[in-house]
């Protein structure tokens, strides 16, 4: 086996993205854009996305260290925005996208267009994400777009299931359509209802942190394999686990918490990076298989489904975010009024990304009886790749630009300094009691320098958080905080330098240096943690 195609997307597409960060390209644009540039560059291997990967491998870590890092409570709370996203509009896409490119398309049977349908049915958004937090989009939106990717992709790939089952001859019927969604659905969420507690119990009574991290890293592919074992779907059971344990994820020892967070954060850029490049490497197989279709005919068909996609989008938001509030008092009442803005934000950012290609990929090449050829596969992935690459060039490049022309309001990160200095003190306050309730206990009898040293570290994390709304210095624009941070920073790097010479010097051992130096790294970290 030929390892140095797989190192050359990886290491390529890790640099890229690196460098994307010093751009104002999002990284998953740049990505698409370079690797749609390379990919007939000679010498560069051939590269096809295989479904087989794609969905069991790659997609539950993706899920995963996503689910993981969002808010259970905040994605409750939106959680009819995020379903009529995540489920309605999915379902809508794929009969009005399939409907449209029936019509469209010559001799193209129903049951095949409604497979294209429920192939581009599905945004990826990982790319509005990362331009939400660049820009700072105000979080209700960010937790919306964040829920529906989490969830469309199971929607989207039982609704491949259903009408891929009907063109192919599987002698599917309406009744068993809603049948299997339904299974997969509430099958997906029940396996991941009966995973998370033994997982996360698991989690909480394996105290070897390498040991949690192992198990940490098993834990999607465990999921989503159970899940797809009993015909249910894997991306819910992924989800639903992974926001249990990110929720429940204070109940972990402190260094599991502090390797996983290291481990993932390296696996999603991996991932995400290759991921990005490898839909740009996919032109020279896509336009290879196109065929028969004529240049005109194949451009004029890409555009017209790309125009359908981006106007079935705003044609479901729009209703789907004010009838409820007509119809209902209730809702009215809980939610607050959103402006025209927030779903015109929502519905452009309806980009495509590797889920449709690979599912796209799965179309078998015949149908049902093994002889008869699947009609128009080549010009469905033809179609699935360009609607991919032209949501992601149009609607991702013109993001930033039309959230600054709206003029949306931003996150209010005074506020946020604010509830995080309140709760800091809070807590701080806590600690303080309990530190006073065991010092009365002569076990726990301390000289006063050490106690007065506990109580110092509290002082000092509870004015960090304030500290950053102070004045800045004239001089290097830092505020007091950013200083303290840095000259202790500067602190570390002295010591470890000395420590560095000592080893050199024989005066201590490698071993007692990693010791020292760890200890240095946690002190470090803890400063840049503060930091961000």
């Amino acid at each position: 086996m030929d390892v140095m195609p797989l190192l050359l997307l990886v290491a390529g597409s890790a640099a890229i993205a690196a460098a994307a960060r010093h751009t104002p390209v999002p990284a998953p644009l740049l990505l698409v854009a370079i690797g749609l540039a390379v990919s007939y560059v000679p010498g560069v291997p051939e590269y096809t996305l295989d479904p087989h990967i794609v969905l069991p491998l790659i997609l539950p870590p993706l899920l995963h260290t996503a689910a993981t890092d969002s808010s259970y409570l905040d994605l409750r709370a939106q959680l009819r925005p995020v379903a009529m996203l995540s489920v309605g509009y999915v379902l809508f896409a794929t009969f009005v996208v399939g409907w449209a490119l029936y019509l469209i398309v010559p001799d193209l049977p129903l049951t095949a267009a409604l497979v294209f349908g429920a192939v581009v049915a599905p945004p990826d958004a990982v790319a509005a994400t990362a331009v939400a937090r660049r820009v700072g989009l105000p979080s209700r939106i960010t937790t919306i777009l964040q829920g529906e990717s989490l969830l469309n992709d199971a929607t989207a790939i039982t609704a491949y299931r259903v009408a891929l089952a009907a063109a192919v001859g599987e002698g599917a019927t309406w009744a068993g359509g809603i049948g299997e969604f339904l299974l997969a659905a509430v099958g997906g969420v029940v396996v991941g209802l009966v995973l998370m507690a033994p997982i996360h119990w698991l989690r909480t009574h394996v105290k070897e942190a390498l040991l949690q991290n192992t198990l940490s890293l098993l834990i999607p592919f465990v999921a989503y394999a159970v899940a797809e074992q009993v015909h249910a779907s894997g991306v819910l059971a992924v989800v639903v686990v992974a926001l249990y344990l990110g929720h429940r994820a204070w109940e972990v020892d402190f260094a599991t918490r502090l390797q996983e967070e290291a481990v993932w954060k390296m696996v999603a850029f991996v991932l995400e990076s290759a991921v990005f490049a490898l839909i740009g490497l996919q032109l020279p197989v896509v336009l290879r298989g196109l065929g028969q279709y004529e240049g005109a005919e194949a451009a004029w068909y890409a555009l017209a489904v790309f125009l359908v996609v981006v106007a079935a989008r705003f044609v479901w938001v729009y209703p789907a975010t004010f009838l409820p509030r007509l119809l209902s008092a209730r809702i009215r009442k809980r939610e607050e009024n959103p402006t025209w803005k927030g779903p015109f934000i929502i519905a452009w950012a309806g980009m495509r990304g590797v889920v449709s290609l690979a599912i796209a990929f799965s179309i078998p090449l015949t149908m049902h009886d093994g002889e008869e050829p699947f009609p128009h596969r080549n010009l469905i992935l033809f179609l699935t790749f360009t609607t991919v690459i032209g949501t992601l060039v149009v609607q991702g490049l013109t993001l930033p630009p039309l959230i600054r022309l709206l003029k949306v309001p931003g996150r209010d990160t005074q506020a946020e300094t604010l509830a995080e200095a309140n709760a800091q003190a809070q807590a701080s306050r806590a600690a303080e009691r309990r530190l006073d309730e065991l010092l009365i206990d002569e076990r726990n009898a301390l000289p006063a320098p050490l106690a007065d040293r506990l109580r110092i570290v509290l002082e000092r994390r509870r004015n960090a958080v304030w500290e950053r709304l102070g004045q800045a210095n004239p001089v290097t624009g830092e505020s007091v905080d950013d200083t303290y941070r840095r000259l202790s920073r500067e602190m570390i790097s002295a010591e470890r330098e000395v420590f560095v010479r000592l080893r050199d010097a024989r005066y201590i051992d490698d071993e007692m240096l990693r010791t020292l130096l760890r200890r240095l790294d946690l002190e470090e970290a803890a400063a840049f943690r503060e930091a961000a």
